[in-house]
C-alpha cells in the first residue's frame, strides 16, 4: 500500500490569472479539487508544503489527505503544471475518490539487479526501459508506491511484458484486458548492430568497373 501523504488547503473565492499570480507572489499554489459527484472547488495550498511531498517519487501517485477548510477529503493528483524551468509549481489538479471504488493510477517501475543479471554483465548489449510507469487499477487502500521487477534472470534477446510483472494483490492493469496486442514491452534486450566501414575490410571499392 502506498504512503498516505498529507495536505492542509483552504478555499479561494477570487480567480483569475491575476488572482493566481498573487497568490504564487505570496508563496501558494492556486489548485481545484473536483469529483465524486461534489462541486468543484478552488483552492489554494502552500508552496512549500507542495515541495515536501514532492520529494517522495509516490506524492504524484499515492491517495493524498487533503484537508480544506478543516474538512478532510481523500484524493489523488490528478494534473499539475510546473514551470518550465524554475522550481515552482504553477497549478494543481486533484480528484477526489472513493475508497470503496477502484481508481486508474500510473504508477512508477522500478527496476531491480538488472547489473547483476546475464544481461547486464555482457558486452554489447542494450537493455532498454520501454516503459517506466504502469497504470493500474484498484481500491484506493491497494494502491502500490511503485511496481517491483526484478531483472535478475535478464539475458541476451529478452523481451518483459506487461503479463510478466508481479503485480500486489488487488492489483490489476486494465490494458491487459483489451487483448494480446496490448500486452507491451515493458523492457527489451538486444545486440548492438556495429556499422562495418567498407574500406577497412577491403579497402576502397573501385570508383568504376572495368568492362
Amino acid at each position: 500500500m502506498s504512503t498516505n501523504h498529507k495536505l492542509t488547503a483552504t478555499s479561494r473565492k477570487i480567480e483569475g490569472k491575476g488572482a493566481s499570480r498573487r497568490l504564487r507572489i505570496a508563496g501558494h499554489v492556486p489548485a481545484i479539487v473536483y469529483g465524486a459527484g461534489e462541486a468543484p472547488q478552488a483552492i489554494q495550498v502552500l508552496h512549500n508544503d507542495i515541495l515536501l511531498g514532492s520529494r517522495f517519487e509516490s506524492f504524484y501517485s499515492s491517495v493524498i489527505d487533503l484537508t480544506v477548510d478543516g474538512k478532510l477529503q481523500k484524493v489523488l493528483i490528478k494534473d499539475w503544471q510546473k514551470h518550465p524551468f524554475k522550481q515552482l509549481m504553477l497549478h494543481m489538479d486533484f480528484l477526489r475518490i472513493n475508497e470503496n471504488e477502484a481508481v486508474r493510477v500510473a504508477v512508477p517501475v522500478h527496476f531491480l539487479n538488472q547489473e547483476k543479471s546475464p544481461a547486464g554483465k555482457t558486452a554489447g548489449l542494450v537493455i532498454s526501459h520501454n516503459l517506466t510507469e504502469i497504470t493500474v487499477s484498484c481500491l484506493p487502500k491497494d494502491l502500490p508506491e511503485f511496481i517491483a521487477l526484478d531483472l535478475v534472470d535478464l539475458k541476451a534477446g529478452d523481451i518483459v511484458h506487461l503479463s510478466d510483472l508481479k503485480l500486489p494483490a488487488g492489483v490489476e492493469i486494465p490494458e491487459l484486458g483489451l487483448g494480446k496486442e496490448h500486452d507491451v514491452a515493458v523492457v527489451t534486450v538486444a545486440a548492438i548492430q556495429e556499422e562495418v566501414d567498407p574500406a577497412a575490410e577491403g579497402g576502397d571499392a573501385p570508383a568504376e568497373e572495368k568492362k
